[in-house]
């Protein structure tokens, strides 16, 4: 088995699976604008799959399903995420992600949804650890040359890391993410990345090689590193801190040539001298180029299988944090193409002072 975990440089970062997020179409455009200049090795996992779906749906649910497990060589390392409680499912599903030619297979043990936890899976299986090993073990026997890991939460209901860690811990998966927050608190109150420091201690005094990565509220790479650096985590996965940024991985410098400047870096505030509010405006119209061309890969990649108003809240990050942003927004929330995005995304910037030239 090769484990690509265990040749990440340290620190790393992974890019969260967040449900009608980081579908084929968000990834792809990730790994275009991040990849190439990376500030640090990053994995990409997809959107979190039903395993039960994939064995249980007619063919055409399961041909559907197979569309979130589409993706390029640009994305690698990237590793595929089900939820399941059935053992025999989580099996199948990791000898179809092998098959299927990726880079590692995650076990999703914290997910909230109600309709998740109904079938036992995601944060439910907290509360039952027995047969929570019991799917690391058989995803290992389904994909016995993949690596496989967790993404879990502190607990269930209070904060159980002390019992709820080593339990996993038993069954040596490649890594564990701990989303530094239980079920209960859902993301309800500030991550507590002590928590995550503590969880690399327990990993320590069991002698585990079991690697740590921290979730939860993290801005960007920079704050990343400092939690890690605070935590001794082995490295940092981010969420949100995605929306609107699909530069997030790259250097400052790489993020300024690919995609325009700061404003896609980070949320700054347009500048007042004239220099920097020209670049500025050049910056949000390059942005909002990016959120045309992502609105026609949705199209292209998933258009016949999901709802467009899906790419709403993608427009939500696109379309902030400069001058008549929330008209814009408002306008690109009633589209329902990629043609209406791109006729109102240039209409606005013949209309403003921005410019690409």
């Amino acid at each position: 088995m090769r484990n690509f975990w265990a040749e990440l440089p340290k620190p790393f970062f992974v890019l969260a699976p967040l449900a009608n997020v980081t579908d084929a179409a968000f990834r792809r455009l990730v790994a275009k604008y991040s990849k190439r200049g990376a500030a640090a090795p990053y994995v990409t996992y997809t959107e979190f799959i039903s395993a039960d779906g994939l064995a249980l749906a007619n063919e055409e649910g399961r041909a559907k399903l197979m569309r979130d497990l589409v993706f390029t060589d640009a994305e690698r390392p990237i590793v595929a995420q089900f939820f399941t409680s059935t053992p025999a499912h989580m099996e199948a599903a990791a000898a179809l992600a092998q098959a299927s030619g990726f880079d590692g297979v995650d076990i999703n043990m914290g997910c909230p949804d109600k309709s998740v936890e109904k079938q036992g899976a995601g944060a439910a299986l907290i509360k039952t650890p027995a047969i929570a090993r019991e799917l690391i073990r058989v995803a290992k026997r389904g994909a016995p040359n993949l690596p496989v890991s967790v993404k879990t939460r502190l607990g269930y209901n209070k904060d159980t890391l002390e019992e709820w860690l080593p339990e996993l811990l038993a069954e040596e998966p490649a890594v564990i993410t701990l989303h530094a927050r239980t079920r209960k608190e859902m993301s309800l109150v500030p991550a507590r990345w002590e928590r995550v420091k503590r969880a690399v201690e327990i990993r320590d005094a069991l002698k585990s090689k079991t690697l740590i990565v921290g979730n939860g509220d993290l801005r960007s790479v920079e704050d990343a590193k400092e939690k890690i650096k605070e935590s001794g985590a082995d490295g940092a996965m981010l969420g949100r801190a995605i929306f609107g940024t699909p530069c997030l991985f790259a250097t400052a410098t790489v993020a300024t040539e690919v995609s325009g400047g700061e404003s896609c870096w980070t949320r700054t505030p347009m500048p007042s001298s004239a220099e920097g509010e020209r670049e500025a405006t050049i910056a949000v119209a390059k942005r909002l180029t990016i959120a045309i061309e992502h609105a026609k890969l949705f199209e292209e990649l998933l258009g016949d299988v999901k709802n467009f108003a899906i790419m709403k809240k993608h427009f939500k990050a696109y379309a902030e944090g400069f001058p008549g942003a929330k008209e814009l927004r408002i306008k690109l929330m009633e589209t329902n193409s990629a043609a209406e995005v791109e006729q109102l995304v240039h209409a606005f910037l013949s209309n403003a002072v921005y410019s690409i030239a």
